[in-house]
């Protein structure tokens, strides 16, 4: 469709220069003469060539129109081109009147432009579907008679077993029958670290496996996936979403009404008061050519396209146009946590010392304690080992080297750190080494729904590191910036209620909604639209049904690809504070629109009785002229108008 606007748009284009220079009022203008035999019928050829080719869209438009009973700008633009090309046809031929072809074909030039400009700025339909596709990988290593062997996914029957090795995504949803790993869902069900897996424990396909192959028995295939019913969610909330009317179009179909019904009047008035046929004809097509003028076609979308560059030069990528003309109005904003207002990373949050002092050259006991662990975990793979190990690179401290590094399974890892045996561990290790905790406060920190890891020196433990997704810091300015605005922010995510918690009191947010699985989160959006006009932000599969149910889908540009697809508006930048600019570009961006079509059509109250010829009587008649050149004045006008929106 937008290969066929641009196409129809350059050769109606070229064949427009020849037709504005054998039309006589054109000619007139500019002072010369080029008539020779033929020269009428050849300009009514090549006119004939621009009404079917060029205005095709406008002319499939309107019987769209009248069969849906909504005429609006296509019904506009087609009843006066035909109105001008059929009156000129007659004229060509014998009746006595003037040429609209120049009128005509430039009309229907502009037209469209408009229409491929409005097309290209919000063109790109959403693939969301196809992305939570590819999200599965095409093949699995599948163990059959002792070996193991790669088949096609969609070749896997329940019960089969598959190997699952070390990095690779997980190919179907299943039980894990032999071997234990953590999997990292946070993509999928918004778990902000990773899980561990047993033997038993359930996996979902799509997610990624950690450090360690194990083998996964099939449970679901083909559309019982979980990935599968998310794509039938999304699919259901971008049918259900609901389409706001062009202002444009709504203007059209007034400017119709209003074209049809005072041409209709100016024909029978002008025939009442003893005119002859001619000249009430004439007066008749002025006033309906008129009536569309070139800017109504230019409006919109010259301030769509500025908009959306100014945008995109600011790092926001708009794909869906009526949501972004929403999000002027939005009331709430529901953020995803995990990689939304979270930075998706483990880090740490919290250092409790009991025995560090800073023997070890460290500057305080925290340091020492933070010190020490990192160099146990600087060997470990593990995504909190590397948590803690950016965390004590941040603070500027030299990691020394490990002796005798050693994995503990499940447990922690051990090793020499300046001829010191150390081991950072879990809770459950010390429980059952009984070794009693006496580091204050980590029943608050684990209260917190923090990630404990303790640091033991033989039977001691000298200290503890609470760890957690860490807050991004352009969090707390876009969530302070939004209340400002009076809107509610709200936070909705698949972790636990605790972790829940402490980041929306770190953030004060309004209000949150916590261990809700990815099928929930389209109904808790559903809850929120009761109350409010609802933008929707987020990174994960997981938000892909909520991001298109929403009035307004955001994603942050560095989430999966299928957040990105179904959402509306993309902050290339990962930064949630883009929000705030979003909602202000658009109220900017309505109010040129508005201004825009008050530009357009405002002219009409003036134009409009004059053309009609209600001053005849004084002498004052508005001829094609000087309609065409207040229709270049309107345009231009407008063409000022949306260059003059700014970024603020």
């Amino acid at each position: 469709m937008l290969a066929d606007f641009k196409k129809r748009f350059f050769v109606s284009l070229i064949l427009t220069f020849p037709i504005l220079i054998l039309s006589p009022a054109i000619q007139g203008y500019l002072g010369f003469e080029f008539i020779f035999p033929g020269s009428n019928f050849l300009l009514f050829l090549l006119s004939t060539a621009v009404y079917f080719y060029g205005g095709n869209p406008f002319l499939k438009g309107i019987k769209d129109e009248l069969h849906e009973k909504n005429p609006g700008m296509m019904t506009l633009i087609a009843v006066a081109i035909s109105v001008a090309y059929f009156y000129s046809s007659a004229v060509v031929f014998g009746l006595p009147g003037k040429f609209f072809f120049w009128e005509l074909v430039t009309l229907i030039d502009v037209m469209l432009l408009g229409h491929w400009m409005e097309m290209r700025s919000v063109m790109g339909a959403s693939r969301a579907l196809e992305e939570l596709v590819k999200i599965l990988p095409s093949t699995a290593h599948l163990k059959k008679n002792g070996e193991t062997v790669d088949v096609e996914v969609d070749r896997l029957k329940v019960g089969d077993k598959v190997l699952v090795k070390p990095g690779e995504k997980i190919p179907v949803d299943g039980t894990v029958a032999e071997g234990t790993s953590s999997v990292n869902e946070a993509m999928l069900t918004g778990e902000s670290k990773p899980v561990e897996k047993k033997p038993g424990d359930e996996v979902i396909g799509g997610s990624i496996n950690g450090e360690a192959a194990f083998v996964v028995e099939v449970e679901k295939t083909g559309k019982d996936t979980y990935l599968n019913q998310v794509v039938e969610l999304v699919r259901g909330a971008q049918e259900s979403k609901s389409k706001t009317q062009d202002l444009a179009n709504r203007a059209a179909l007034y400017l119709t009404i209003i074209a049809l019904s005072v041409g209709a009047i100016t024909l029978a008035a002008w025939l009442f008061f003893g005119q002859d046929f001619v000249f009430a004809l004439e007066r008749s097509v002025t006033v309906m050519v008129i009536t569309c003028p070139h800017a109504l076609g230019l409006a919109i979308p010259l301030v769509v396209a500025v908009s959306t560059s100014l945008a995109a030069k600011s790092g926001l990528l708009i794909r869906e146009r009526q949501a972004f003309e929403r999000a002027r109005n939005l009331e709430a904003v529901v953020f995803d946590k995990t990689g939304t207002l979270t930075e998706g990373r483990f880090g740490v949050t919290d250092v409790l010392s009991f025995a560090g002092d800073g023997s070890s050259g460290v500057n305080s006991g925290s340091d020492e304690i933070l010190w020490l662990t990192a160099a146990l975990e600087a060997s470990s793979e593990h995504p909190i080992a590397q948590g803690i190990l950016e965390s004590a690179r941040e603070k500027g401290l030299s990691i020394p080297a490990v002796e005798g590094f050693r994995s503990i399974p499940g447990k922690g890892v051990e090793g020499k750190v300046e001829g010191r045996l150390l081991r950072v561990v879990s809770p459950g290790y010390l429980k059952e080494a009984g070794i009693e905790v006496q580091v204050r406060g980590v029943e608050e920190i684990e209260g917190q729904g923090k990630t404990v890891a303790f640091l033991i020196e033989k039977e001691k433990v000298l200290g503890a590191l609470g760890l957690a997704d860490l807050v991004r810091k352009e969090s707390r300015d876009a969530i302070s910036k939004l209340k400002s605005m009076g809107i509610k922010c709200l936070m909705l995510t698949g972790d636990n209620r605790f972790v829940a918690e402490w980041v929306a009191k770190e953030l004060e947010l309004d209000d949150y909604f916590a261990e809700v699985l990815p099928h929930e989160k389209a109904e808790k959006i559903k809850e929120v639209q009761k109350q409010y006009i609802t933008g929707m932000v987020g990174d994960g599969v997981n938000d892909a049904p909520a991001l298109a149910q929403a009035d307004v889908g955001i994603a942050i540009g560095a989430g999966t690809d299928v957040a990105i697809e179904t959402a509306d508006i993309v902050l290339v930048k990962n930064n949630p504070g883009d929000v705030v600019d979003i909602i202000g570009l658009s109220k900017r961006t309505y109010s040129k629109m508005f201004q825009n079509l008050i530009w357009a059509t405002g002219y009409n109250v003036f134009a409009i009785p004059l053309a009609a010829g209600v001053l005849y009587g004084y002498g004052i008649l508005l001829s094609p002229a000087v309609g065409a050149i207040l229709m270049s004045l309107s345009t231009v006008i407008v063409s000022v108008n949306a260059a003059s929106l700014k970024m603020e």
